[in-house]
């Protein structure tokens, strides 16, 4: 089931949220947060958005390949930076969760 976008101000427990399903948290003109769920063994294709990203791993480890071939592991606690349109794949080596946040 999808959460309700929150609204400026209302604080989002992020460890409360379903862990079965990713959901957007809120989208505006300016950015996106998604609570991304990515199960051990899943993945999610190569693919770009047209937006500067962040990945921050909350729980356990995906893999991260990026368009030059190179991959990077991401445990809880890590956090990354892409630049908009970089061509990247992620793999659960653990069942996950991640913030996402797309800057438009």
């Amino acid at each position: 089931m999808a959460l309700t976008h929150a609204v400026s101000g209302e604080i989002v427990r992020l460890e409360s949220l379903e862990t079965k399903y990713s959901q957007a948290l809120v989208k505006t003109d300016q950015f996106e947060a998604i609570h991304l769920v990515v199960a051990a063994g899943a993945s999610l294709p190569p693919h770009q958005v047209a937006g500067q990203l962040t990945l921050h791993c909350l729980t356990g480890c995906v893999k991260l390949t990026l368009a030059d071939g190179q991959s990077k592991n991401l445990a809880a606690g890590d956090w990354l930076y892409l630049e908009g349109a970089a061509e990247h794949g992620v793999e659960g080596m653990e069942d996950s969760t991640l913030l996402l946040t797309i800057l438009f």
